[in-house]
């Protein structure tokens, strides 16, 4: 499975019900991951919520990722975990869960990324590109930098205020993965959102330096 397009991640949303059918409306775009993301619920809602979005995934064949928390990908059986850089340390949860996709937060920092393939990243998260109000940061990414880290040969993320009309320089600079909240969830047809995202990777060559199926699992 390639890891190439759309990856998206969960809104803010504080009735776990309607987190699940925002999330069930828009599989059927089938972004390349989905990313449970909530930082604002206690230890079992976020089981429950992170189960719940399994079972939505599992039926709609996209790969769920956990993030912050791999213990918890492991509890719920997910394909794999994000780790920013206060979320533990990679190279232990690389250890610990062989089996997982694991992906890094590198923000706007190249040596950061290398330090994660190291460690045994599957894909490298860069941003943010532009304005955002997901959450609060003060690093700002570039295209070049997508282009800068080809040679460490793994899939690429490109995150922070994206949207269908300014993401293209980036899938063409060599981005694998547009990650997306707000540009999905928030628009007036969030699949069609999705699907728009899906569209700026149709025709679009290989960079030199990406594997030939970028990075993949199984």
């Amino acid at each position: 499975m390639t890891l190439r397009g759309l990856y998206l991640i969960t809104p803010d949303d504080d009735d776990s019900d309607r987190l699940v059918e925002r999330v069930a409306a828009v599989l059927s775009a089938k972004p390349a991951l989905l990313q449970y993301r909530n930082k604002r619920a206690d230890a079992t809602r976020r089981f429950d919520e992170a189960r719940a979005l399994k079972a939505l995934c599992d039926a709609a064949g996209v790969p769920l990722v956990i993030n912050d928390d791999w213990r918890l990908a492991l509890e719920v059986d997910a394909a794999g975990a994000h780790l920013g850089e206060d979320d533990g340390d990679l190279l232990e949860a690389r250890r610990a869960a062989p089996r997982l996709v694991l992906g890094a937060s590198c923000y706007d920092e190249l040596a950061r990324a290398e330090r994660a393939v190291a460690a045994g990243a599957d894909y490298i998260a860069f941003g943010a590109f532009f304005p955002t109000q997901t959450k609060t940061t003060t690093r700002r990414a570039t295209p070049d930098l997508l282009s800068a880290a080809a040679p460490l040969r793994r899939s690429r993320v490109a995150i922070g205020g994206l949207t269908p009309d300014n993401a293209a320089p980036l899938v063409a600079a060599g981005a694998d993965l547009l990650a997306v909240v707000g540009a999905v969830f928030d628009a007036p047809e969030p699949l069609a959102a999705a699907r728009r995202f899906n569209a700026l990777f149709l025709g679009t060559p290989a960079v030199a330096g990406r594997p030939a199926d970028a990075a993949s699992f199984s």
